[in-house]
């Protein structure tokens, strides 16, 4: 039992430093390029009530991933499993007082109950960028123009990763004119969702069960609308505002029920991360699910553990840069000397210089390979009071263990001169 209580939770993570730093950095990436387009931070509780996500996200979802349970006071919560019902919450409750078309976006971390594997746990944080107010293709382009941005932001290269487009209202009026039942319809989007993960006989032997007749029909159609619609259309419009690497695939459903136009996903090119990165598309309809006027409505979702996976692939991820750029070794055990070396680090700190003090008197050696753990690039080693009197002490550089002899100014000088 003593073992086990040291592991973390099925499926979620511990941020050491390093993994602190790494996630810091996406989310400040992720945050400073939506600032970039306008989009303003907002946030909210994990904590939600479980009725509003059902009848507004997939079935599989709330039936199967959701972690809910029951207060104190009777109410079933839930911990959220994505932001876009919270967001339509919100914006519902104050839409009078809000100026549209309006642009937020958060990274909160969210909560699925489902088996962990590579680029999917069961916690993790997520950009949400949603425009509220957003008709017509234009802001369609520019959402995924964001995205992009996102993407060249953290060093890769349009090559690097592929859009792939589709549209909801498209296949809905694919069902329509097909007179293709509601629980088929259904079914044939969840087939169209795994077909990049089944061979193309199990998809063809699949999508006859439930079509039935009407399969080349459907198929004949979805080729239509790839080569002369509504999405050669997007893509002609991709292509006149610079944006290259957008193609057609009717594989793009989207898990989320209330999607209602444009869908579209983000797949690395590296054959070695099939996963989609990140998507997201229009929901005109879910402020109605709340009992509110339609507001023409679209967004996207990027999750921190599959960003991480394609940097990482393409070397992309930052060098660790710790906290503290300097350390004070304390290697005496007087008083005085530990009180001189809390008046210097106030000193180094108001010049800017993350300082840390080592109290502890150890040996130099030992106080060093402390250092050396925390990634510290510089230490001062004070050993005699006298040294600090004549505003002299030795600074040394970890990296190839040289010492310096040298005044308060000349070390903030060298210490700020190497970054």
């Amino acid at each position: 039992m003593k073992k086990e209580i040291l592991e973390s939770y099925k499926g979620v993570r511990d941020f050491y430093p390093q993994d602190q730093f790494v996630l810091d950095y996406i989310r400040r990436v992720m945050s400073e390029t939506c600032e970039l387009f306008g989009f303003e931070h907002y946030g909210a509780s994990v904590l939600e009530s479980a009725d509003l996500y059902r009848n507004k996200t997939s079935d599989e979802i709330v039936n199967e991933q959701t972690y809910i349970f029951e207060d104190r006071g009777g109410r079933e919560v839930v911990l959220r499993p994505e932001m876009t019902p919270t967001v339509a919450r919100m914006v519902a409750k104050k839409r009078r007082e809000l100026g549209f078309p309006l642009r937020l976006y958060s990274i909160p971390n969210v909560f699925r109950y489902e088996r962990p594997q590579k680029g999917r746990l069961r916690e993790h944080w997520q950009l949400n960028a949603d425009i509220f107010g957003a008709e017509g293709m234009d802001y369609e382009i520019e959402l995924v123009a964001l995205v992009r941005e996102i993407f060249f932001a953290f060093g890769a290269k349009e090559e690097d990763f592929l859009i792939k487009i589709n549209s909801r209202s498209v296949l809905d009026k694919i069902f329509n004119e097909l007179e293709v039942p509601p629980l088929a319809a259904k079914s044939t989007l969840a087939l169209l969702d795994r077909k990049a993960k089944i061979s193309e006989e199990d998809f063809d032997e699949h999508l006859t069960r439930i079509l039935a007749n009407e399969k080349d029909a459907f198929l004949a159609a979805l080729k239509h609308a790839e080569a002369e619609g509504e999405l050669k259309n997007y893509l002609d419009e991709f292509k006149l505002r610079g944006i290259n690497n957008v193609v057609v695939d009717s594989s793009v459903v989207r898990g989320f029920d209330y999607y209602t136009g444009f869908i579209f996903e983000v797949f690395d090119t590296d054959k070695a991360n099939p996963r989609a990165l990140c998507g997201g598309g229009r929901y005109d309809n879910l402020m109605k699910s709340l009992g509110q006027e339609p507001v023409p409505t679209l967004g996207f979702g990027m999750g921190d553990v599959t960003i991480r996976d394609f940097m990482d692939l393409r070397g992309l991820l930052p060098e660790y840069e710790p906290a503290s750029k300097l350390m004070i070794m304390v290697l005496q055990d007087d008083p005085e000397l530990k009180r001189a070396a809390f008046d210097l680090s106030e000193r180094f700190r108001r010049a800017n210089i993350e300082t840390a003090v080592n109290y502890s008197a150890r040996k130099f050696d030992k106080q060093i390979k402390t250092a050396d753990k925390l990634s510290i690039p510089y230490v001062v080693a004070l050993e005699d009071k006298c040294d600090l009197d004549k505003d002299e002490f030795t600074l040394i550089k970890l990296s190839d263990k040289t010492k310096h002899k040298l005044s308060f100014d000349s070390a903030v000088f060298f210490v700020t001169d190497s970054d």
